[in-house]
């Protein structure tokens, strides 16, 4: 198996993935656009590398990120740009063997599933009664992985000793932050190519067990509910899927994880909360839409109005066209409020004191900025068929 991952096909294609998905450099500081410059000699040495079983991975660079909707950042892994392509060459290898496995509940970092896949299997449940609802979250899933019980699970697999142990090289890449260096005892680096395909495989005797039961599960990644007809039903899944999760070494996070009646009580999944048959942004991702927003639209910005609309209207769709499904009541507040930030930028311009409100409104209407191509989410939620706003 290790001559597919190292073949210099698999190696080509895995670093188009890479050069396409572009990302930051690694802790060798080359970046994507300096690899491509001379790419087939790199190509060439990884091979060669990989081939002879001198190959061994970087350390990762560790960087942290905001997590939408609080004051807390979330850890980030980045490998170099030629660590993220051996990972990537592994994933094309390896994933066909799993995919014919993983349980049909399973829809995080697969091919061809997503989390539309996701949100309507939940609300097709929802619509045909399953209202008791199990809204768990894996603690810290990714940072306490245990790593002995992973490559005993892909072990049953793959028997080829050397891909096991290259796994076992990305699993202890060291971690580098600012002058600090340690190497990880467990856990798998969010940033990590393969990272997402080890998660499900960690996961999937937890699949399997909850499909034999026959619970009516919906999991991405770390984050999955149980859907059941009653209250009894939902809290004898809760105690089946504790105890499921313990033996992966894991725990449920005791604040996140709930029994509901959808009914009575809302419950958030993927970006949305679900309360009864309707949907809406949950708010974390209200917020952190909004710091998007603020940050394409300061009051200093010195481009054209055309300008500012034009790359507000690439993240307004790409939102939109996530969050379409929620009720219209959603849309209108926020399209209104896009436009006092823009006619606080107009009205800072004109040296004139306060935010895009009151008489502002009259001075830069609507249709303003509509002309101006300013895309707006009530008017595309309208346009969009009855059909298209009750599926996913």
């Amino acid at each position: 198996m290790m001559d597919k991952v190292y073949a210099p096909a698999n190696l080509a294609a895995a670093w188009k993935r890479v050069r396409s998905n572009r990302g930051a450099a690694g802790v060798d500081g080359q970046s994507v656009a300096r690899f491509e410059r001379d790419a087939q000699r790199y190509l060439d040495e990884l091979h060669r590398e990989l081939r002879d079983g001198r190959y061994r991975p970087s350390p990762v660079r560790r960087r942290y990120i905001p997590k939408p909707g609080t004051a807390k950042k979330r850890p980030l892994g980045i490998p170099t740009v030629r660590d993220r392509i051996v990972q990537t060459a592994m994933r094309h290898v390896i994933e066909p063997l799993w995919e014919v496995k993983f349980a049909d509940q399973s829809y995080g970092f697969r091919p061809g599933r997503g989390c539309k896949d996701a949100l309507r299997r939940v609300q097709s449940l929802l619509r045909d009664g399953w209202k008791w609802v199990v809204d768990a979250d894996i603690q810290s899933f990714y940072d306490t992985i245990d790593h002995g019980r992973l490559l005993a699970e892909v072990a049953k697999e793959i028997a080829d000793g050397k891909v096991l142990g290259l796994i076992k090289a990305m699993l202890g890449q060291p971690v580098m932050e600012a002058t600090a260096k340690w190497t990880p005892e467990e856990g798998i680096p969010q940033g990590s190519t393969v990272g997402p395909l080890l998660a499900n495989v960690y996961l999937h005797p937890l699949d399997k067990e909850m499909a034999r039961i026959g619970w009516e599960v919906t999991r991405y990644a770390d984050d999955l509910v149980i859907q059941c007809r009653n209250e009894g039903e939902a809290r004898a899944a809760l105690r089946r899927l504790r105890e499921a999760v313990a033996r992966l070494g894991l725990k449920l996070h005791p604040e996140k994880t709930r029994v509901v009646n959808v009914r009575q009580e809302g419950f958030e999944f993927l970006g949305y909360r679900f309360e009864g048959k309707r949907l809406r942004p949950r708010d974390q991702s209200l917020m952190s839409f909004k710091d998007r927003v603020r940050g394409l639209t300061r009051r200093r910005d010195g481009n054209s109005m055309p300008t500012i609309i034009e790359r507000l209207n690439a993240m307004l769709r790409g939102w939109f066209e996530y969050f379409k499904h929620s009720r219209k009541s959603t849309f209108p507040p926020l399209d209104a409020w896009i436009r006092v930030r823009l006619r606080t930028i107009l009205n800072r311009r004109k040296k004139r004191r306060g935010i895009g409100k009151g008489r502002c409104h009259h001075v830069w209407t609507n249709s303003y900025f509509a002309k101006l191509g300013l895309f707006t989410m009530t008017t595309a939620r309208a346009s969009a068929s009855p059909s298209r706003q009750r599926g996913h």
